[in-house]
């Protein structure tokens, strides 16, 4: 018997990186973490990519107003200890998630896209296009 091969990551590693995002979300919201970094700043976990044992997380977040991005960073890799505790308590799974935090690089990558379309170079070449 063959075994079905799969394009990308399994219903339960998605739903489980769902659940470690809420998790998290609903953490920081709070102000459960003592840290004036993390305080003073509203952290947005735009997406949790969890390893196929669901024993890593790599975690996307981006301070809203995207200010201080290197500052929110370290602030949440000092607290990476009780983070990993708060969501193990709050995500049932068998082991707690090792937990690496990056920034958000999709909304700014995503506004050079938009802003390169808006161009003028571009807007000549469909006015050209448009005339042949």
């Amino acid at each position: 018997m063959r075994s079905k091969q799969q394009d990308g990551p399994s219903v339960r590693v998605l739903r489980v990186g769902e659940q470690v995002r809420h998790a998290l979300s609903e953490i920081l919201s709070r102000g459960d973490v003592h840290d004036e970094t993390l305080a003073s700043h509203m952290v947005s976990v735009t997406e949790v990519r969890m390893s196929p044992d669901l024993r890593h997380a790599t975690v996307f977040v981006k301070p809203l107003l995207g200010g201080d991005e290197e500052e929110v960073l370290s602030a949440l890799k000092r607290n990476v200890r009780y983070l990993r505790g708060e969501v193990s308590r709050r995500v049932n799974t068998k082991y707690a998630a090792d937990l690496k935090f990056r920034i958000d690089e999709s909304f700014d990558e995503g506004s050079h896209i938009d802003q390169l379309l808006r161009s003028a170079h571009v807007a000549q070449d469909l006015e050209r296009d448009e005339e042949e």
